[in-house]
C-alpha cells in the first residue's frame, strides 16, 4: 500500500478511499500526529485503517479518534492501543478556525491520507459535509453506466 513519491520525501502510508463516496471535501490541511514508537513501526508497516476515524476537537486541541493502528509484533510489553485518541499537531489558529465552523455549519473534519513527510509522519485532514444518501445513490449509477458506456465502446474498437 505505500507508494514513495522520491523527489519530494513523501512516503504514503494509507489513503481513505471511502471519504469521497460519503462527504463533499471543502477544504484540506497537513497535520502531525502525536505517536509511540510502536506506533510508528506499525505505521511503516502500512497497517492502519481509517474505518470511522474523524477529528474530535477537546479543551482548544484536535484529536484524531477511530483510527486503528494495529499492534506491533515485535514491541514486547510497550504494546499501544490500536484505537486510542492521538493528538493532532495543528496551529492553534487552525484548529479554532476548524472548531468554528464544525461547530456552526454542521461540517466534520475527517482524515484522507496518513504519510512520511521527512521521517515525520503527517495526517492529511478535510473539513467536510456529509453527502445525503440519495446523491451516493446517484453516483454510483452514474459510474455504473460509464463503466458499460467505457466497455461497449473497447468492445467495437
Amino acid at each position: 500500500m505505500s507508494s514513495g513519491n522520491s523527489g519530494t520525501g513523501i512516503k504514503t502510508i494509507a489513503v481513505n478511499r471511502k471519504v469521497r463516496h460519503f462527504y463533499e471535501i471543502l477544504e484540506t490541511l497537513e497535520a502531525g500526529i502525536v505517536l509511540t514508537g510502536s506506533e510508528v513501526k506499525s505505521l511503516r508497516a502500512g497497517r492502519v485503517s481509517f474505518k470511522e476515524g474523524h477529528v474530535r476537537f477537546d479543551q482548544g486541541q484536535a484529536f484524531l479518534v477511530d483510527v486503528h493502528i494495529a499492534p506491533y509484533e515485535n514491541a514486547g510489553y510497550a504494546q499501544h492501543d490500536p484505537v486510542r485518541p492521538r493528538k493532532l499537531l495543528m496551529h492553534k489558529a487552525e484548529i479554532a478556525r476548524l472548531m468554528g465552523k464544525v461547530e456552526q455549519k454542521g461540517l466534520t473534519v475527517v482524515p484522507l491520507k496518513m504519510y512520511f513527510r521527512k521521517g515525520r509522519a503527517k495526517v492529511e485532514v478535510a473539513l467536510a459535509r456529509g453527502l445525503p444518501k440519495h446523491d451516493r445513490r446517484e453516483t454510483l449509477k452514474r459510474r455504473a453506466v460509464e463503466l458499460d458506456t467505457a466497455r461497449e465502446m473497447a468492445r467495437y474498437k
